[in-house]
């Protein structure tokens, strides 16, 4: 994707990334650890209950030269920088053998700044990464306002919200593990930056538009919440069997599949050749099908919540040659064998 120091950059990003990283990693709903209550864990000096400020210095003394970091002793092996160890879950072992290991931050992403081609001054990979979803971002509300304009409304753009590991949010604690997410009561989309490093090694789905696909796709759901569809779905789903709420819910990814695919039609040129099949790779190999053979080795239907990589692909595509919001809607018309 063509982006330069020009372009516009969202307003609407909120980094919580730095939430809690001293003193212990802090909970989301401010309990610390260890401390508890949001407080980190603090030693006595003096008194009956602890160590005179003499005896720590002796203490710490004694550790130095016996080669022991004292902060990983008052840090609980977090180390100074009050690193947590949570993280997305990792590969099983059988697919890590033979892998390279990624080298630096893992945030490595060919064509981008700050990637092992760049020159190593200059911003981080998080900062870097940053700064290209606010721009993905800002595509999207500049696309989805001038939509909504043509037909008299407002577009009431999203938050974005970058978190690790664990965030609050209006539907509840969000985790890394659960990928990219939308959540409809607080309007916001959540994602952990880690999860791009999952889409490139794991799902094997690596390129700029890859990335900017998932935010667009989350996006979609937006624009479901602010249409009233997705709550239509949900009043839809009570009192039917898993089977068919799964179904229903298959339905409501695909559309978000096919307003991504409206979106990227509206790019013009901000697209690069490889682009869209960047996302129709990410489409196909984050379908329902190919992560249960991936990870099970076979398919269950019944159990699909997202659709199958033919399906996410042909939705994609859709919205990407119609350009019409309207070019979406049947996915909820057709009959469930057609979509």
């Amino acid at each position: 994707m063509r982006y330069d120091d020009q372009d516009r950059r969202s307003s609407n990003v909120e980094d919580r990334r730095s939430q809690g990283r001293r003193g212990g990693f802090r909970f989301p709903g401010g309990f610390g650890m260890p401390g508890g209550r949001g407080r980190p864990m603090r030693i006595p000096i003096g008194g009956r209950s602890g160590f005179s400020l003499t005896t720590l210095l002796i203490i710490g003394v004694i550790m130095f030269f016996l080669g022991i970091n004292p902060l990983e002793i008052l840090t609980g092996g977090m180390g100074s920088g009050g690193r947590s160890n949570i993280d997305i879950p990792q590969l099983p072992r059988s697919e890590q053998a033979g892998r390279p290991q990624p080298r630096g931050s893992g945030l490595d992403i060919p064509g981008l700044p700050g990637s092992r081609e760049a020159p190593k001054q200059g911003p981080s990979s998080d900062d870097e990464m940053k700064v290209f979803v606010e721009r993905v971002l800002a595509d999207t509300e500049d696309v989805w306002t001038k939509i909504f304009g043509q037909f008299g409304k407002q577009y009431p753009a999203p938050k974005l919200v970058l978190f690790r590991g664990y965030t609050t949010t209006g539907c509840g604690m969000g985790q890394a593990a659960m990928g990219p997410f939308y959540c409809p009561l607080d309007k916001k989309i959540y994602i952990d930056l880690a999860f791009y490093e999952q889409l490139k090694r794991q799902f094997r789905a690596p390129g700029d538009f890859a990335q900017a696909y998932v935010i667009a796709h989350e996006v979609g759901h937006h624009i479901q919440t602010i249409l009233g569809i997705a709550d239509k779905v949900q009043r839809a789903k009570r009192g039917r069997g898993k089977k068919a709420g799964n179904r229903l819910q298959v339905r409501m990814e695909l559309q978000a599949d096919c307003l991504a695919g409206v979106w990227a039609s509206q790019l013009h040129q901000r697209l690069e050749p490889g682009d869209i099949e960047e996302g129709l790779n990410a489409a196909q190999q984050i379908g329902d099908d190919m992560i249960q053979r991936r990870q099970q080795g076979y398919v269950v239907p019944d159990a699909f919540t997202h659709g199958t990589a033919a399906q996410r692909q042909r939705w994609f595509k859709l919205g990407f040659k119609e350009g019409r919001m309207a070019s979406c809607s049947p996915a909820f018309e057709l009959p469930y064998a057609q979509l």
